[in-house]
Parts: C-alpha cells; sequence; structure tokens
C-alpha cells in the first residue's frame, strides 16, 4: 500500500492566482473547479472562486488550494509571520511548504520565480546543514522553505 500527502492551502479569493503562480513556477498543470461548477448559481457572489484546485507536474511538484466562501481579505495561508532572528528561525504560522532539489541550480531556479514580489525570510545559500538553503514568504502569504537535498 501507498501514501501520498498534498499540502492544502486556503486563501481568501485569490486561490487561482496562487495556483497559477505555482504551476508557472514548478510546471505541471493547473485543475481548477468553482463553487458554480458544483452547483453553486453562477449569478451568486463567489460562484467563480475555487472550491478545488490542485496543480500536478512531473516532477514530483503537487499542491492544493481553495477559497474560502465569504472570504476576500487577502492572504491567510498560515497565518502570522516569519522571520530568521539570531540564528533561528522564528514564526507563529502553522505550516511552511518545503521544496527540496538535488542541487542548488535546480533549486535556484524555482526559488528566483517564486522570490518576485516575496518577502525574503532567509536568502538562498549554503547553510551548516545544506549546499543551499533558503526561505520566503510569498505575496499569498506562503512560506516556502527550499534546500538542496543531495
Amino acid at each position: 500500500m501507498t501514501i501520498q500527502t498534498t499540502t492544502h492551502l486556503n486563501f481568501r479569493g485569490d486561490a487561482r492566482a496562487a495556483l497559477e503562480l505555482y504551476r508557472s513556477v514548478f510546471g505541471g498543470h493547473v485543475v481548477v473547479n468553482t463553487y458554480a461548477d458544483f452547483g453553486m448559481p453562477a449569478d451568486a457572489p463567489g460562484s467563480d472562486k475555487v472550491v478545488f484546485g490542485l496543480v500536478v507536474a512531473e516532477n514530483g511538484f503537487r499542491i492544493m488550494g481553495y477559497d474560502i466562501p465569504g472570504q476576500s481579505d487577502g492572504p491567510i495561508t498560515g497565518g502570522g509571520s516569519t522571520r530568521r532572528e539570531n540564528g533561528t528561525t522564528v514564526t507563529d504560522q502553522a505550516l511552511f511548504v518545503s521544496v527540496g532539489a538535488d542541487t542548488l541550480d535546480e533549486l535556484r531556479a524555482y526559488w528566483d520565480a517564486l522570490a518576485v514580489d516575496a518577502a525574503i525570510v532567509e536568502p538562498l545559500a549554503a547553510s551548516a546543514w545544506s549546499a543551499g538553503f533558503g526561505m520566503l514568504t510569498d505575496r499569498f502569504g506562503v512560506t516556502w522553505s527550499f534546500s538542496v537535498t543531495a
């Protein structure tokens, strides 16, 4: 028997834009179903929002997202903030999305694409435990941890 876990992110009205960004960064394809697709009247407020969203790429990247019904006040994913202080990560967020790659060059390509309009928590660079480590919070409020795994 096998099991697969997929991070499921919650958004306040911008799930479609976030999923499209992640597809552009990591590749693959996006599946999006709206509340209207599942029976909400098309003229009802929020019917165009994402009830089921998925990005799947052949490289193993997989993430889900949806828009919380009735919410449209910007990022909430994970809530809180993350920062580096005295060599440690200080956060009140419930989760980070972790991305690992075999080489720093491969990792840097993902980093550079996701870093646009992001808050850099820790620049991508060699660390005591990895040939490359970095953290950022993207423009949708999702904090990503990057590391070279080889």
